[in-house]
């Protein structure tokens, strides 16, 4: 499932759920989710 690009709270919960049901540990589904949230607010893809 792709990740939610976006800025909001509620995306990057989502985005966390999504990586560590995929089986990654929880400090790199925070990364991640954050590395995400800081390219939706560039308005990169």
């Amino acid at each position: 499932m792709p990740l939610a690009r976006s800025t909001s709270k509620k995306a990057f919960s989502k985005n966390v759920a999504t990586e560590m049901k995929a089986g990654k540990p929880q400090k790199q589904a925070v990364a991640i989710a954050y590395g995400v949230q800081r390219k939706a607010k560039k308005g990169k893809k």
